[in-house]
């Protein structure tokens, strides 16, 4: 998720103030599935900018049960609250700018426990927010903060990332500065699968070093050229890092593309994929 992100959450979060583990059933024939599968909104952005109540049904008529929000679009909390019971889904998760959780963290939490939610995902650095290592300790300063505060509110708080975490900044990684430097019981983990490995990692190597801390993760897949495209159109192997969710954390599975062709279509194409998915 990358285009004017900050723009972005900023502009749709209006509604600010206004599982054990699971997923991973035996199934017959053998192997696991996912029997609880989850979409990253923003994929959908521009339906839901049109009609937030429409899209919501139409995601569940796809067989999504779990939503991922970035932004309500002017509609309130409670609103938003009522559109998911009415279509059956839940929204587990949300994303929020830095900014917000620096400044409005009350806000923030008042809004995820009206909505259900029970973790809150900081999404995003804007270009011009990088900096060298000291840049990202501060940023690791600020999520434990708002970290504890959503702890004390029963909620958690986790980072999701893109390719340039793992671009060495003053000779380190600012993700093993995030991952490092923040308490593993304040701030946990959402794995982005397509910009892990578009950066040239391989996500098991990093559920072996931080066990338990991925609660989530989005999933989404690269082609041999490197390029964005529908889970299973591209090239990443999502049943062995499935295969090890247990060791990692991963609670819930959320499907995203950045920028689809046919929005719609994309997220169809996704789940018929993951429905399949033995591991």
């Amino acid at each position: 998720m990358q285009m004017n992100r900050r723009n972005f959450l900023m502009a749709a979060a209006a509604g600010f103030g206004a599982a054990a583990l699971g997923g991973l059933p035996a199934l017959a024939g053998g192997g696991r599935g996912l029997d609880r599968i989850g979409l990253q909104l923003y994929t959908l952005r521009s339906l839901m900018e049109k009609d937030v109540a429409k899209t919501l049904a139409f995601v569940a008529e796809l067989g999504y049960r779990e939503v991922e929000f970035a932004g309500y679009f002017d509609h309130t909390p409670v609103e938003i609250k009522a559109m998911l019971a009415s279509e059956g889904l839940t929204a587990p998760s949300t994303h929020v700018s830095m900014t917000h959780l620096n400044e409005h963290i009350d806000a923030v939490i008042e809004t995820a426990l009206t909505v259900g939610h029970r973790y809150v995902v900081m999404p995003w650095l804007e270009p011009e927010e990088r900096g060298g290592a000291d840049v990202y300790r501060i940023y690791a300063e600020q999520l434990n903060r708002a970290g504890e505060a959503c702890r004390k509110a029963g909620l958690t708080l986790a980072y999701h990332n893109h390719a340039f975490e793992f671009e060495a900044v003053d000779g380190i990684e600012p993700y093993d500065i995030l991952m490092g430097e923040t308490d593993p019981g304040l701030l946990k983990i959402q794995l982005d699968l397509y910009w892990t490995t578009k950066a040239g990692r391989d996500p098991l190597d990093y559920f072996a070093r931080y066990p338990g801390r991925f609660v989530s993760c989005h999933v989404k897949d690269m082609r041999a050229d490197g390029e964005m495209t529908e889970v299973g159109g591209g090239t990443i192997d999502f049943a062995r890092i499935f295969a090890a969710s247990e060791k990692a954390g991963i609670r819930h599975y959320f499907v995203e593309h950045d920028e689809p062709a046919d929005a719609a279509a994309s997220v169809r194409a996704s789940i018929e994929y993951l429905r399949k998915l033995r591991f």
